[in-house]
């Protein structure tokens, strides 16, 4: 029981995966604030222009 727990707390397969998945979050992360961002700006830019078409 000992050899398997020192074999579980010495492989590094858990601590790589939690790494990946830190990774994939921040991508995550960053992916949707800049989305926000864009998607703002061009919701603006359409308005302005829907009023132009409206208004000329």
């Amino acid at each position: 029981m000992l050899k398997k727990l020192s074999k579980f707390l010495k492989s590094s397969k858990g601590a790589t995966a939690i790494e990946y998945a830190l990774i994939a979050s921040l991508i995550a992360v960053v992916a949707i604030s800049g989305m926000k961002l864009i998607g703002s700006e061009i919701s603006n830019k359409l308005n302005i222009i829907g009023n132009n078409i409206k208004n000329p």
